[in-house]
């Protein structure tokens, strides 16, 4: 067992009371909420609404396929592993008056329906392809649950259902008795990528068992594919973690997925330098052919054109069509899809030829990932109908991404990172809806178990777009948490969503939520709380309230040490620095909301130890501090600490007072524009006043026409956050941004149409080498594109008389139109409009 010296001793008390070890038997598997201790059932449940199926039978055909018995031993295990209650199987109806659970396929209804057939086949009309119906009926006879799937997947989704329909506890196992319901899916493509490799921050850990759990898990929602990552990708070759190589693991997952009827893709990035060489190409297929040749099962392969990938279209799209002769060696019915991800315009231009003019045969469809430069109907309408359109929506990232959080206070993009976790329930619904319609379905991006909720949401709209998303979450809270908890943990998801809402220090409902999960926890005691999906919500809540309470200290701690700097004139540039300094370092020496912080270790470390979530670097080895390492992260300065600690011992090596009194005023009057100017900080919600955004963002959520609050690169913070030397300002940790060549707007208004402005502007961002662009008014070019300052300062420009001779002025930020990869460049951290004095301006 794996223990650290942070807060040992009450780690050891959640061990012993629930052991949290790996690797984990499929039938025992935290993966699955255990069983809880209740009073009562759910409020308004009664004897006379409810079906006691404690003592149930479960009845199947004696000669049901192999995934359909899948589904059964699922439907027995999962009841069990949340009641203690074990439901026998059986071929025949009973004899007894017991009530039974029949399953089974439509087409095979006479074998299991008992006394009902005539009754259930006087329903005629199916549900549709993976279909089902679930039903329950009281006769004379034994009362019985039905579950009729459509086909094989039928009865694996109906078996899902109506485990998200059952009522569980502790030797306790009802339904509903007027539950009666037929539903078929709406997008007949619905799935997570799985990739075993070190850059996720779990998957890298989990063994078969673990992995038969977790695909269990996702066909209760509806998932009917997952995708796999060959040895070779864009990652490193091995991981401390792996209990088994990547091809016997990928084979194995594979044959799971195959157990239980479930589609498999194959992610498979051309990684090779050049394939206008002969031998390249030799050497890939021979590769790809090992790959395809060792996996039990293979529906599909999907390569991406960039994020990884840089090979040219005229080349690629040569390459897949040898690999899908190699490919059909051993999968004759497999298909092969790519995506445009990452094109530069010249390369989609040739790209959009190829699929357009010469339509290929062996290709079946165009994929919409990150970094395509349309949205899915603009992809849709320009592609030939033969070919099907897939999407790959990243569901794991909260930055620096397709869908980045949206107005995402820079606190927590610096201190819970990219890949935290994230359930983000209502902003998925509305992507959902904005970019799926075009398409057959999904396979989503996933880089480990933080994005669960998520995951959950995107299979249930997927199925059913119209369902609202609290009736997801409450069969989540229902199924992974407890029956007892159901509507709390749904609401508890929809709070973490709105913890992130907006200004850290304007949201008042962060703390309330943290209570919230306390007191659920509280409720549920230690089982709960070894429950991982619960440590999960807990962990995220409990950073939350630890931000929102130290950035709070951290800002006023600056805004003090600013207060003293302004006595510098009279008690000495050196004391006052110094002075200042101390105050700043108070963040470190006199920490706030320290037990929060422990609780946050703590439940790191039980994170680590029943799911394997890799939350540190240091401590648990995780590939590295941006990978979902929160807890190398959370402590990150949240002021500007780490510029004024490099500026100060900049200061004390000038030569004279003057000078280091100077150097202090830039520093105290740093955000004034002088009489008359304007200043904005980007990046900071609430100091952006002159940003033209856009007034319908819901319809533009991976904001390829919008702009957007974005976020630097953490360099040196992450991997030595208490070495301050030269860091950067806290402004310039975030910007404003826009994607390619869309412009990024400020617009002035009430200007002195007499005077003379002049812009100071700070180029901020991850992306310094792209160039940039400013005009005014549209039409007047300030500067051209143009390299941006490294090391990141302020630069200035004048701007015409004229463009502001009526009182009005718009600048406009782009970068190049022909940009490819990920589009950004367009970054601006702070602007000030400085209104000349009538000497300056003469």
């Amino acid at each position: 067992m794996l223990k650290t010296s942070i807060e040992e001793s009450k780690l050891d008390v959640i061990q012993r009371e629930t052991p949290l070890a790996m690797p984990i038997k499929p039938t025992l598997c935290s993966f699955a909420a255990q069983g809880f201790v209740l009073a009562t059932f759910l409020a308004g449940l009664s004897a006379a609404s409810a079906l006691d199926l404690k003592h149930a039978v479960i009845v199947m055909p004696p000669n049901i396929s192999g995934p359909e018995r899948k589904a059964v031993t699922m439907l027995t295990e999962e009841i069990e592993k949340r009641t203690q209650v074990f439901l026998p199987t059986m071929t025949e109806w009973p004899l007894s008056n017991a009530p039974v659970i029949a399953v089974g396929s439509r087409s095979e209804l006479a074998k299991f329906a008992g006394p009902y057939p005539k009754e259930l086949l006087a329903v005629r009309k199916a549900a549709g392809p993976e279909g089902y119906r679930l039903c329950v009926k009281r006769g004379a006879v034994s009362p019985a649950v039905f579950i009729i799937g459509d086909d094989a997947r039928g009865v694996l989704f109906g078996v899902g259902r109506l485990l998200r329909e059952l009522h569980m506890s502790p030797g306790r196992v009802s339904l509903s008795d007027d539950l009666d319901l037929t539903t078929a899916p709406k997008y007949p493509l619905r799935g997570h990528q799985l990739g075993y490799r070190p850059k996720t921050h779990s998957y890298d850990a989990w063994d078969l068992p673990v992995w038969e759990q977790y695909l269990r898990d996702l066909a209760v929602f509806g998932c009917n594919a997952i995708e796999l990552i060959p040895p070779r990708s864009d990652d490193d070759a091995d991981s401390p973690h792996f209990p088994r190589p990547p091809m016997e693991m990928m084979t194995g997952m594979s044959q799971l997925a195959d157990s239980y009827g479930l589609d498999v893709w194959v992610w498979y990035p051309a990684l090779d330098k050049d394939y206008s060489d002969p031998k390249t190409v030799e050497s890939a297929l021979r590769e790809w052919g090992e790959v395809f040749s060792k996996l039990p099962r293979l529906d599909a392969v999907f390569v991406p054109g960039g994020d990884p990938g840089h090979t040219p279209p005229k080349l690629l799209m040569p390459l897949l069509a040898r690999q899908t002769e190699n490919l059909h060696r051993y999968h004759p019915k497999a298909q092969m899809w790519v995506s445009p991800q990452g094109f530069t315009q010249p390369w989609w231009d040739d790209f959009m030829t190829i699929v357009r003019e010469e339509q290929p045969a062996w290709l079946t469809g165009i994929v919409f990932g990150p970094q395509v430069r349309l949205d899915t109907v603009k992809l849709r309408a320009l592609l030939p109908a033969k070919y099907q359109l897939r999407h790959y929506p990243d569901i794991t990232h909260n930055r620096q991404c397709q869908f980045p959080v949206a107005d995402w206070d820079a606190a927590f993009a610096i201190a819970e990172a990219r890949e935290c976790v994230n359930p983000r329930p209502r902003a998925y619904a509305n992507i959902f809806r904005v970019f799926q319609p075009p398409t057959i379905g999904f396979i989503t991006y996933s880089e480990g178990c933080n994005d669960d909720v998520n995951k959950a949401v995107w299979s249930g709209l997927g199925w059913d777009p119209d369902r609202d998303v609290i009736e997801i979450l409450r069969d989540y809270g229902r199924y992974f948490i407890g029956d007892q908890f159901a509507d709390e943990f749904a609401q508890g998801a929809l709070a973490l969503e709105e913890n992130w809402r907006g200004p850290v220090l304007e949201n008042d409902g962060i703390e309330p939520t943290w209570q919230k999960f306390q007191a659920i926890e509280r409720k549920g005691g230690p089982k709960l709380r070894a429950n991982w999906r619960f440590q999960m919500a807990m962990f995220r809540a409990a950073c939350d309230a630890y931000v929102q309470q130290r950035f709070a200290y951290e800002q006023d701690l600056e805004r003090t040490a600013l207060t003293l700097l302004q006595q510098a004139p009279e008690k000495g540039s050196l004391v006052m620095i110094d002075t200042a300094q101390a105050t700043l370092d108070r963040a470190r020496t006199n920490r706030v909301a320290t037990d929060l912080r422990e609780q946050i270790s703590v439940l790191g470390e039980a994170l680590f130890q029943s799911i394997r979530m890799q939350l540190s670097v240091a401590r648990h080895r995780a590939i590295a501090p941006d990978r979902g390492a929160t807890l190398d992260t959370i402590d990150l300065p949240l002021n500007n600490r780490p510029w004024l600690t490099a500026r100060f011992r900049a200061i004390r090596s000038l030569p004279d007072e003057a000078s280091r009194l100077a150097a202090i005023r830039e520093i105290v009057n740093w955000t004034d524009p002088g009489l008359g100017g304007f200043y904005d900080d980007l990046g900071d919600l609430t100091r952006q006043p002159h940003l033209v955004r856009n007034p319908n963002p819901e319809a533009d959520p991976s904001n390829l026409e919008s702009a957007f609050v974005g976020f630097a690169d953490q360099k040196g913070r992450l991997t030595e956050p208490d070495n301050l030397d030269g860091d950067l300002r806290y402004s310039w940790l975030n910007h404003a941004e826009t994607l390619r060549s869309t412009p990024l707007r400020l617009r002035y208004e009430h200007l002195d149409p007499n005077a003379s402005y002049r812009v100071r502007v700070v180029y901020g961002g991850d992306s310094l080498q792209k160039p940039i662009r400013l005009v005014a008014n549209e039409s007047v070019e300030i500067h051209p594109l143009m390299p941006k300052p490294q090391p990141i300062k302020p630069i200035e420009f004048a701007i015409p008389r004229a463009a502001t001779a009526k009182g009005e002025l718009t600048l406009s930020w782009n970068g190049a139109a022909a940009l490819g990869g990920n589009g950004r460049g367009c970054q601006v951290s702070e602007v000030w409009l400085i209104k000349e004095s009538p000497l300056a301006a003469r």
